[in-house]
């Protein structure tokens, strides 16, 4: 079954926001060597503008979960994309560490939410069938970022100065806002299911059905799992692999260039063969490229490109799949609550694994990162154990008739 019209307006929107949240999560890391003498801060201070982020959205993610089921979700999704644009504005005109710091965790408290409620709308409008598709789509988005939007980025900066590319997206924000104002139907069949519960119940309740805490824990270890090497391979590539500085852009373009491209493949293979057979075949590939990628030494730059590219399509093949199998768990009326918790899961569990990470890797004196290889054996258990929990998420959605929202896959199934 392919897309309707409106179906791919509504994909198109979501991936460039999903690509503008995405861009503005990662910017600020490689910005690093002009932010902090621009503003003059410690390297200490720069660490914590980084996360304050992290921590905001995780934060917000949990206090907007028992009110993210109460009202329309196109309305939702305007009202906190509007206060993520206005944050990254106010990135883009902080000139000291205090205004950087709290303007970080302003866009940091919006960006949480306008994850979730994005991952909510799809799961609104799109059968199960047609989602792994969906999610393939729009986790290309990750692929994006780093492919046009972070030299683009990057590129302003050295014409301009470090806070040029918060211009930027906000530029494409705007754009993207009107899109969703003027063009997104309301998503409010939820409404029409939603009992009158207090909002802190409707959170109690969401964090109490066991059907959703399976759901939960894997998307804490699926994420904990991913984060553990992410912080520190720049530093392993360049130290311990032997790859220049210059070497290492060719690396980030062509295997972004893959990412994007396989994400749509791997997200039709999902429908086709089924969600829970890819994210097998993703984590085996993750495992055997994993052991293979953080024991390299000293390796040919083409060489590392195909081990990158092969680790890139496990990580990809685990993230759409579970993205497309889980989406299935919540009940139309937990939908909000269930994915803003899991997005506040997400960044909190990104943090751990990078702390987890950072007490596990040691640098030498020479500037090489040892116990990397240990880091990789950690995420290969993790690995196997987001398998087994993904089995039981399986076994949960096909043992069950979900419902969905009454009429709504039919009316979205049509052009207007």
């Amino acid at each position: 079954m392919g897309f309707s019209g409106y179906q791919k307006f509504v994909v198109a929107v979501l991936a460039f926001l999903q690509f503008t949240i995405v861009l503005d999560f990662m910017l600020l890391a490689p910005l690093g060597a002009i932010v902090i003498p621009a503003l003059n801060i410690t390297p200490g201070q720069f660490g914590d503008v980084v996360s304050a982020y992290a921590f905001a959205a995780g934060v917000s993610g949990i206090l907007a979960a028992g009110y993210a089921d109460r009202f329309d979700r196109k309305k939702l999704l305007l009202v906190f994309y509007v206060g993520f644009m206005t944050g990254t504005l106010c990135c883009a005109l902080a000139h000291t560490y205090v205004t950087l710091l709290l303007a970080r965790m302003v866009t940091g408290l919006f960006a949480g939410v306008v994850g979730a409620a994005s991952m909510a709308i799809v799961t609104d409008l799109f059968p199960l069938s047609m989602r792994g598709r969906v999610m393939g789509f729009i986790q290309s988005a990750f692929a994006a970022s780093t492919v046009l939007g972070l030299p683009m980025a990057l590129e302003l900066s050295s014409r301009w100065n470090w806070n040029a590319p918060f211009f930027m997206i906000v530029v494409v924000c705007s754009l993207v806002g009107i899109a969703i104002f003027s063009r997104l139907r309301p998503v409010n069949a939820h409404l029409a299911l939603q009992p009158d519960r207090h909002p802190l119940h409707h959170l109690l309740h969401t964090l109490q059905t066991r059907s959703y805490l399976i759901g939960f824990v894997t998307t804490a270890m699926l994420t904990i799992g991913g984060f553990l090497l992410m912080p520190y391979s720049t530093l392993f590539l360049v130290h311990n692999v032997g790859i220049s500085v210059k070497q290492l852009s060719v690396v980030y373009l062509i295997t972004g260039l893959v990412s994007a491209i396989m994400g749509p493949l791997i997200g039709r293979a999902s429908d086709t063969f089924g969600k829970f057979r890819v994210f097998a075949f993703g984590c085996a590939a993750t495992i055997v490229m994993v052991v293979i990628y953080t024991r390299l030494s000293n390796v040919g730059l083409w060489m590392l490109i195909v081990v990158s590219a092969l680790l890139q399509i496990g990580i990809f093949s685990r993230m759409i799949s579970s993205s497309a199998l889980m989406s299935a768990l919540p009940r139309p009326a937990d939908r909000g609550a269930y994915m803003s918790i899991s997005s506040s899961l997400q960044q909190m569990s990104g943090g751990l694994a990078a702390m987890l990470g950072g007490m596990v890797v040691k640098e030498a004196s020479d500037g090489r990162l040892l116990h990397f290889d240990i880091l990789g054996d950690v995420l290969v258990c993790t690995t196997l154990l987001s398998f087994v929990l993904m089995y039981f998420v399986n076994r949960k959605v096909n043992g069950a008739v979900v419902p969905t929202a009454s009429g709504l896959e039919q009316k979205v199934g049509q052009d207007p």
